[in-house]
């Protein structure tokens, strides 16, 4: 059993996203740490770039004050490695497109398995042109993470049955970001999963407070936590790590 399944064995994942580097490599590497010992079960490790286009200003700021820190790709993969030294987490990163490309597909994921990755998500690439980022990722032993928005529709099915490691299910349309409320019809998008795969499904996109994590752990696998972590990191400065144990704990709690 790979870790990331592992992450979601008799009970419901809580995956903690935060931006690799931000505000700088040491206090970014204390937030995880700190995630970890709270409890997340896996974590998103967000590479920055210059244009997420599916960010909201959040992590787009996040993005800036890493970028601005040096933090780089490869400075991403040593992240990586010094948790995994410390912790069998599951480790699954968040990038886009264009970074892969650039730093060449091979290359980056035998880099990102080397440091102890076990996925990647690029939520910029169609599920028609994954076959490339799939192959490769496969080839050293990572997982490509589908993800099913609300427009997928007729290819919910499809998507889910060729799906690996865990299915991100985008809760609303638009970017990420805190919502008050979340209206999309889950239930439905969820039950069209489960018919087609017993892949993992988590929800993310917006969820932030606990009643939220209760609600949606309650039709899905998992809950994605982001923008809500990653605006406490930015609040806090050096003193994040004790504040993201905390709402770690109080999101977990619910589930």
């Amino acid at each position: 059993m790979s870790r990331i399944h592992k992450a979601f064995e008799n009970k419901k994942a809580f995956i903690a996203f935060l931006t690799a580097g931000d505000p700088d490599y040491e206090t970014s590497l204390a937030n995880f740490r700190a995630v970890i010992e709270a409890g997340a079960d896996l974590i998103e490790v967000g590479i920055p770039f210059s244009d997420p286009i599916a960010e909201g200003p959040v992590i787009q700021e996040a993005d800036i004050r890493a970028l601005s820190s040096g933090m780089t790709t490869d400075k991403a993969f040593q992240l990586v490695a010094d948790i995994r030294k410390e912790s069998d987490v599951p480790i699954v990163f968040m990038t886009y497109a264009n970074p892969v490309y650039h730093y060449g597909a091979d290359k980056f994921f035998e880099k990102a398995a080397a440091a102890g990755a076990d996925g990647i998500i690029i939520p910029d690439c169609p599920y028609e042109e994954r076959h490339e980022f799939d192959e490769t990722a496969g080839k050293h032993g990572m997982d490509f993470i589908s993800m099913i928005a609300p427009t997928s529709e007729d290819r919910i099915k499809t998507i889910a049955s060729e799906a690996k490691g865990f299915i991100y299910v985008v809760s609303s349309l638009g970017v990420t970001g805190v919502r008050s409320e979340i209206k999309t019809d889950l239930t439905s998008i969820l039950g069209l999963i489960k018919e087609s795969t017993d892949t993992p499904a988590a929800i993310g996109f917006g969820i932030s407070t606990p009643e939220q994590a209760e609600k949606m752990s309650k039709i899905a696998d998992g809950v994605i936590v982001g923008s809500a972590m990653v605006r406490i990191a930015a609040e806090y400065g050096k003193d994040a790590p004790e504040q993201l144990s905390l709402f770690v704990k109080s999101m977990k709690e619910k589930m």
